[in-house]
């Protein structure tokens, strides 16, 4: 199949995986390399619209950044306040706030839209205050 369309089925996106398979390792410059990197391209939009990821829940994404920079609860402090307050936004009893998303969003550098969505808190869907 000649690529000189996007993928619009999902037969395509298979025969599209399928060579860009056989093509991968190719030099960046030759006709294959450029078949590549257009097939990638194309493969991504496809994934894109037909298989999304969604955005991790918020306290999750806090506790994994947390987990990945190596912070205890307490270097959370500066972010969100109290030592209680930290305790109670980790443990879903208390909502965050926007300062507190503006200072996560620094501190662990996670995008806002991560921080913003809604989540469980006290068993019920809360949104940002």
């Amino acid at each position: 199949m000649k690529w000189d369309k996007i993928i619009t089925t999902e037969q395509e996106y298979e025969k599209a995986l399928k060579r860009l398979s056989t093509i991968f390792d190719a030099n960046l410059g030759s006709p294959e390399g450029m078949e590549a990197e257009l097939l990638v391209t194309l493969v991504e939009k496809y994934e894109k619209e037909h298989y999304p990821i969604a955005l991790p829940e918020p306290i999750t994404a806090v506790k994994e950044a947390m987990e990945m920079k190596g912070l205890k609860d307490k270097d959370l402090i500066q972010a969100i306040g109290s030592k209680t307050t930290v305790s109670l936004v980790l443990n879903r009893k208390r909502a965050l706030t926007i300062d507190m998303i503006r200072n996560l969003r620094e501190l662990l550098g996670l995008p806002v839209e991560v921080l913003i969505q809604p989540y469980e808190l006290n068993g019920k869907q809360e949104m940002v205050n």
